[in-house]
């Protein structure tokens, strides 16, 4: 059985790579190129750090006796991840980039390099647990529930679940590491970094700009009805939620409620006018490859970090799916992902309209 390793640099992907080896198989390790870094159009010095990524995977690879090479997906990377994200901010949407990277790149284009290379498996150092059971292919959250990443997964479909192995979902992360120091890997006490790849300086205004060439208007912030409070540097420095950074004296707290594109203004009200219980999801992938019928009852995440909260979800007839939570929930933000569970298992997910 052969086996290609998706290698980010970092320790999780490394460590992944030693259990395929454990396990017998033929493995070959493979990093991205996504990205240049230092191109004009994003911002940031991370040249070195991208280079370095690419040097620990190889010394990995070596340590392994693995064959290495590198894939350069720049352009598809710039056309399903980076547009896309800028896309979305002008449309006052606030993006997951990370989903659509999975989706289109690593368990799209590079799944099909990996098969067309003759591997049985492509493998992901992701913390989630696959089972095949009863004909299908299931998906759990992983055993580590602090590093669990199901919810940047639920795009994957049955033919993709075939081919794919994601062998830290039962360790946890101490465990991992123990792994890296205990094989030598120069990665094995390599900080994990938050920031987005290709935003390493976190500046997504410059960079929305830069990519869509032009600096977005300044417009007004108004309150639930209406009256105008001030006004905002464009509406792609804004978030659901957000409170911090509107550069206003208020004699109370404001949040930012929504973001109204055609009027170009910023909607602002108090902390209680943030929560919601309906939730309307589109692009709707279901692990199964089939839509449950009715209303199902499931645990729903708005976002990454957020713990699961209880929710029916009724099934639209154009696909979309409608979340009644029990519990009222915060800044309910388009362009996020609903991601739906059962207990442990991940059902599917969507983009929130």
């Amino acid at each position: 059985m052969k086996a290609m390793i998706a290698m980010s640099g970092g320790v999780d992907s490394s460590a992944a790579a030693y259990l395929m080896k454990q396990q017998g198989y033929d493995c070959i390790g493979c990093t991205m190129k996504l990205f240049e870094r230092d191109a004009e159009d994003l911002p940031g010095d991370g040249k070195a750090s991208a280079t370095g990524d690419v040097n620990d995977a190889r010394a990995v690879a070596e340590r392994l006796g693995m064959p290495f090479f590198v894939c350069s997906y720049t352009g598809e990377f710039r056309e399903n991840v980076v547009m896309p994200f800028a896309r979305a901010y002008l449309a006052g949407a606030t993006p997951n980039p990370c989903v659509n990277c999975n989706r289109c790149l690593k368990f799209g284009t590079l799944l099909e390099k990996a098969l067309a290379m003759g591997c049985d498996k492509l493998v992901s150092g992701h913390y989630v647990r696959l089972r095949y059971e009863e004909g299908k292919y299931h998906l759990y959250r992983a055993l580590d529930p602090g590093k669990d990443q199901s919810y940047v997964l639920y795009n994957l479909t049955q033919e993709q679940l075939a081919h794919l192995a994601f062998p830290l979902g039962e360790y946890r992360k101490d465990e991992v590491r123990r792994i890296a120091e205990e094989q030598g890997f120069v990665n094995a006490h390599r900080r994990e970094s938050q920031d987005i790849c290709f935003v390493p300086d976190g500046d997504y205004a410059r960079l929305i700009e830069s990519l869509a060439g032009s600096v977005p208007p300044p417009g007004d912030f108004v309150d639930l009805v209406g009256r105008v409070l001030g006004r905002h540097k464009g509406i792609i420095h804004y978030t659901i939620g957000q409170r911090k950074g509107l550069g206003l004296a208020l004699p109370a707290p404001l949040y930012v409620c929504r973001i109204d594109v055609e009027k170009n203004q910023v909607i602002l009200g108090p902390h209680d006018a943030l929560f919601s219980r309906l939730v309307s999801v589109r692009d709707v992938n279901w692990i199964s490859g089939k839509a449950p019928e009715g209303e199902i009852r499931v645990q729903a995440k708005l976002r990454y970090r957020q713990p699961p909260a209880e929710a029916t979800a009724e099934m639209q007839e154009d696909g979309r799916v409608l979340l009644r939570f029990t519990e009222p929930q915060r800044a309910v933000t388009p362009g996020q992902s609903a991601v739906f569970y059962q207990g442990e298992e991940l059902l599917g997910g969507g983009i929130i309209e």
